[in-house]
């Protein structure tokens, strides 16, 4: 099946047009997407078949609310090959999540998605300063993970030199970063922070390094990481966004001209916001769970995705697509402690306001008696003197930052710098030991 008006080498017409062109484009596409679903997916054929919902009456972007919401459970149900609109010898290759907590989500591409994915990343790192001739080096992990090589074909379509270091090995990642001099680097935001740690420990200056640009995704992060990012490594930090039930890496990208949120290629996914419980859909502006729509996806087209992620859509500024706002959490990661409503990028916030300590913690939450507590680790900076009276002061502040903003009550741990375990792609961050 082709898909209608689809260009896919001719992406900057979107990224120009109007909205009024985008959305007469959107329309096309959703009307191809919701007619590819329901007739290759008995997935969806049947929970449109339910509801009495045909592909034909979905005459306008309005029309896209009254799809079913679909979410990972239902992936999960379908494992491996059941959401897939494609006989597996049109599918080029397979990424699947980590699987943590149950089956993993399967995705499948085409080598149609293939060229669409790398084109929407070249989208992105271009969007970021990047251009043909850039040495982009790769710490994203490669393998199912969609980032390394979503990155990956994404740089190269582009133009760059990649270097496709993968995570891990952080004393090879700094040796390569000063050998190879790299301009741009893509990796987790907290990963990046621990081989910052390592020039640090290497006496490597990284204000010297030819590294201007970095692409950070795969987890929330909030403004005061960039801000620490930047004055650490000397570099502008910029957010992109994806998923893998989505695509991967790409589905938007903070542009550097404005740094005020990831654009959302919405000639490729069509965005909403809705309330997390009662499911309706929200005007632009408001805060509520992001639901994604794909419009060109062959081998695993998606209607309606709950993402999960915690975020409002804005206007476009650098683009005329809408933006998101940084992402706050995401729902099924968020704590309810003695009723208030708590997300680990609101711990990191307050982490990041204390001059003497460093960016890394952990969240512990476990109860005594029929009382939630909280308990943080978080260690001292590099070089702060490491005595009694510094870490209790530090441990004062940070609880009262959290008291304060955040309105619960916390027991602080600040141990020596370095001792806290780093991540090698995704953070860790939080221990919760209550029970179910």
């Amino acid at each position: 099946m082709s898909l209608p008006s689809q260009k896919l080498g001719n992406l900057d017409r979107m990224e120009t047009a109007s909205i009024d062109e985008l959305r007469h484009e959107q329309l096309q596409r959703l009307r191809w997407s919701v007619a590819h679903a329901y007739t290759n997916v008995p997935f969806y054929r049947k929970a449109f078949d339910e509801i009495g919902l045909k592909p034909m009456d979905i005459k306008s972007l309005d029309d896209l609310a009254k799809i079913p919401f679909t979410n990972k459970s239902d992936l999960r149900d379908n494992y491996p090959f059941g959401m897939f609109a494609t006989p597996m010898d049109e599918v080029v290759r397979v990424h699947a999540s980590s699987g943590t907590t149950g089956k993993p989500t399967v995705v499948g591409y085409t080598q149609g998605d293939i060229d669409t994915w790398a084109d929407i990343v070249a989208r992105c790192i271009r969007a970021g300063g990047g251009s043909r001739g850039d040495k982009v080096h790769v710490a994203y992990g490669y393998g199912l993970f969609t980032g390394g090589l979503g990155a990956h074909y994404g740089a190269e379509r582009l133009g760059c030199t990649v270097i496709p270091m993968s995570g891990g090995q952080t004393e090879k990642q700094v040796q390569l970063i000063t050998d190879f001099q790299p301009d741009i680097i893509m990796v987790t935001p907290s990963y990046i922070l621990n081989i910052a740690d390592e020039m640090e420990r290497q006496g490597v200056d990284p204000h010297k390094l030819r590294l201007r640009l970095g692409i950070f995704g795969a987890e929330p992060w909030t403004n005061a990481m960039r801000n620490e990012i930047e004055e650490r490594l000397g570099i502008q930090a910029l957010d992109i966004y994806g998923l893998s039930e989505v695509m991967g890496p790409g589905v938007g990208m903070e542009c550097l001209e404005t740094k005020d949120g990831p654009t959302i290629w919405e000639d490729h996914f069509y965005p909403e916001i809705i309330d997390p419980v009662t499911g309706d859909v929200l005007p632009d502006g408001e805060y509520g769970e992001l639901v994604f729509t794909s419009l060109t996806k062959v081998a695993l087209p998606i209607m309606r995705y709950r993402t999960r992620d915690l975020t409002r859509l804005l206007p476009g500024t650098a683009r005329p697509m809408r933006r998101i706002d940084k992402i706050t959490g995401r729902s099924d990661d968020m704590l309810i402690i003695r009723g208030v409503n708590v997300f680990p990028s609101q711990i990191e916030e307050q982490v990041l306001k204390c001059s003497a300590l460093a960016p890394h913690y952990e969240i512990e939450v476990y109860k005594e008696g029929n009382l939630d507590c909280v308990d943080i680790r978080t260690e001292l900076k590099p070089g702060t003197s490491d005595s009694s009276e510094i870490r209790a002061a530090a441990a004062k502040e940070l609880a009262h930052h959290i008291k304060s903003y955040i309105g619960i009550s916390t027991r602080i741990h600040v141990v020596e710098a370095n001792s806290i375990a780093r991540s090698e792609g995704k953070a860790k961050r939080v221990f919760d030991r209550r029970n179910p």
